[in-house]
């Protein structure tokens, strides 16, 4: 900016000259009419802040330390509960934040549903009858 008040050329030619977009020069030059000073204003946070406290951080800890398996929708619907309304994904977000795996454990029991085999065809299915260029 000093560049520009001294005359050394246009906004755009020094926005080119020190690598920065014209956008921004555009800010830069246009703050101290905003705020009366030439120094930079201090970042503010972006975004919005959390409405996940400490209070639901510690009950999300205390649920799945009792019940492991809940799910994220079922957690979602126990912060509701609690008053703290969050989208199932955010549930997720919080979980991965907090350092809280959601991965299944293979020391639990084993699901009633069966699973694919190893090959990915069905359980116990009749084989197919040869192929006619086999033969």
């Amino acid at each position: 900016m000093e560049a520009y008040e001294a005359g050394a050329g246009s906004l755009s030619k020094l926005a080119k000259q020190f690598r920065v977009s014209v956008q921004y020069a555009k800010k830069i030059r246009g703050q101290p009419k905003r705020t009366g000073r030439k120094e930079r204003v201090e970042q503010s946070r972006h975004g919005a802040v959390s409405r996940v406290r400490e209070a639901a951080r510690v009950a999300l800890r205390q649920w799945l330390g009792e019940q492991p398996g809940l799910t994220e929708e079922e957690l979602r619907e126990r912060l509701a509960a609690s008053g703290v309304g969050v989208s199932k994904s955010r549930v997720g977000q919080l979980l991965r934040q907090m350092g809280l795996r959601r991965k299944k454990n293979r020391s639990t029991r084993l699901s009633a549903t069966a699973g694919k085999t190893a090959r990915g065809g069905k359980h116990f299915s009749p084989r197919s009858p040869r192929s006619r260029r086999r033969n």
